[in-house]
């Protein structure tokens, strides 16, 4: 049976049948991807914009409160003692926190694609990433304040100089002859946990804000199952609002491995699986 003769039997089918079969082969598409909603939103969405927007917002008026409080530190379990005298600076994600990269998502889910690094890095040296709403205005009124804009991303080294060149095409305040765009691997205990990274900007400046879209972005103690990431949740709850800023960011992150033990080896199907059993349903009474 060739294409067309069986796409006139699909519709030839009662919906159900058709259904069933159209997710069987009828159907000369991509095949179904969990991203589609979550990418739709964030490229599409009023909501999505105005969500980036408020937590820009808000980052605004953090910041302010910040400059007028010498003892402000997002991150006193490295910044202790006097402080006060340190050059200001805030730290932020790249990815989905300031730059927006729903077109690589986009195309996975268009071309049935898989991620990978190969794709992803050829992606970031494409230097193709647009702003997250709110992000430019934000950063840029922060240097006009005095204040050192960082962005630590765990892109790879081998994409900081294209992502550098992506950020200030975008209008991204840059430090000049500081080096603010801190990639993994550029120094060899720069690993995918920025730990280490926001400990070097804070021997040197005073972090006023951290902002990301993952837990990742905030602790170290970004892994672990669901249950084991809510009690470190709490632990930081101070913080939320505050100091620490999380973007929304629906299609990926450290929040979908939990689901299935951060196992990447299993198969799609079987993460999927382990995706919906963790979900809490509701189911009416018989």
């Amino acid at each position: 049976m060739n294409q067309q003769s069986a796409n006139t039997k699909c519709m030839a089918m009662p919906f159900a049948a058709a259904l069933f079969l159209a997710l069987a082969g009828c159907s000369s598409g991509p095949a179904p991807d969990d991203r589609l909603n979550a990418t739709l939103w964030m490229q599409q969405a009023v909501e999505y914009k105005a969500a980036t927007d408020g937590v820009y917002a808000l980052a605004s008026i953090r910041l302010a409160e910040a400059l007028a409080d010498p003892a402000w530190t997002a991150v006193p379990d490295v910044q202790s003692g006097d402080f006060s005298d340190l050059p200001q600076a805030i730290i932020l994600d790249a990815d989905e926190t300031v730059l927006d990269n729903s077109a690589y998502q986009a195309g996975l889910i268009k071309t049935g694609g898989a991620y990978s690094p190969e794709s992803w890095n050829a992606y970031a040296n494409s230097g193709s990433a647009g702003a997250v709403p709110g992000a430019v205005a934000f950063t840029q009124a922060a240097a006009t304040s005095g204040v050192t804009v960082f962005y630590i991303t765990n892109r790879d080294v081998i994409t900081e100089e294209a992502t550098t060149n992506n950020l200030t095409a975008l209008g991204f305040p840059m430090g000049g002859n500081i080096d603010t765009v801190m990639t993994k691997n550029e120094q060899p205990d720069w690993t995918s946990r920025k730990g280490t990274r926001r400990a070097a900007v804070a021997k040197d400046y005073r972090v006023l804000l951290l902002l990301g879209d993952n837990f990742g972005d905030f602790t170290d103690d970004y892994r672990g199952s669901s249950e084991e990431r809510q009690t470190v949740y709490e632990a930081h709850r101070k913080h939320w609002g505050r100091d620490w800023l999380m973007l929304p960011n629906p299609a990926y992150g450290s929040w979908e491995a939990a689901a299935f033990g951060g196992d990447y080896t299993l198969s799609e199907e079987e993460k999927r699986r382990r995706k919906i059993d963790a979900l809490i349903g509701w189911a009416p009474d018989e």
